[in-house]
C-alpha cells in the first residue's frame, strides 16, 4: 500500500501558493502520492454540504497523511470526525476549532465529537503561532491539543504563509512527516 499525502489549502488560497507546492514536491521525492486539491468553496460553503464532497473526492487509509493550513486545518477536524478509517498522521497548521476572529467561519461545525476525531488519526500535530494575525494562534492549538492529545508546536511565525507572508518552504513540516 502506497503512502499518500493530501495537503488542504487555507481559506481563499489555492494549491500553488505558499509552501504547498514545495511540501508536495518534497513528499513526492520520498515516494508519497501527493494530492493538493483546489477547493474554492472552503470556508464559503457550509461544512454540512461541503464535507461530503471532500470525503467523496479522496480515499483515506492507514498510510494517509493529512496536512491542513488555516481553514484547511479546520476542515481536517470535520474530516477526521467523519472518516471510517484511521489515517497515519494529521498536521493542523494555524488551525482552529472555534471562531478565531469576527469573520464568518462556515468551515466550523457547531460541535465536535473529539473521541471520534482522536480515533481516526494515529499521530496529530498542532502548529500554531503566537503572532497569528487572524487569531489562529497558540490558544486555538492548545484547545485542540487538550481535547485530542498529540503534539503542539508553537512558533512566532505569523500565519505560516499569507498574501503578505510568502513562506515558500516549511522545513518543520518536512521533518514531521516520516
Amino acid at each position: 500500500m502506497a503512502r499518500k499525502a493530501i495537503i488542504f489549502h487555507g481559506t481563499g488560497a489555492n494549491p500553488g501558493v505558499v509552501w504547498y507546492p514545495w511540501l508536495g514536491r518534497r513528499l513526492a521525492e520520498r515516494g508519497y502520492a501527493v494530492e493538493i486539491p483546489h477547493y474554492p468553496g472552503l470556508n464559503v460553503e457550509p461544512i454540512a454540504t461541503f464535507l461530503p464532497k471532500v470525503l467523496a473526492d479522496h480515499e483515506f487509509d492507514e498510510q494517509t497523511v493529512l496536512v491542513g493550513h488555516s481553514g484547511g486545518a479546520a476542515l481536517l477536524l470535520a474530516l477526521l470526525e467523519h472518516l471510517d478509517t484511521t489515517v497515519s498522521q494529521a498536521i493542523l497548521v494555524a488551525g482552529y476549532s472555534t471562531q478565531p476572529n469576527t469573520d464568518d467561519e462556515p468551515v466550523l461545525q457547531p460541535a465536535y465529537d473529539w473521541a471520534a476525531i482522536r480515533a481516526s488519526v494515529r499521530d496529530i500535530y498542532f502548529v500554531n503561532s503566537r503572532r497569528d494575525p487572524y487569531g489562529c494562534d497558540e490558544r486555538q492549538g492548545r484547545a485542540m491539543f487538550e481535547r485530542l492529545g498529540g503534539t503542539q508546536i508553537v512558533r512566532d511565525d505569523g500565519h505560516f504563509g499569507d498574501i503578505d507572508q510568502p513562506y515558500e518552504t516549511f522545513e518543520l513540516l518536512d521533518r514531521l512527516i516520516p
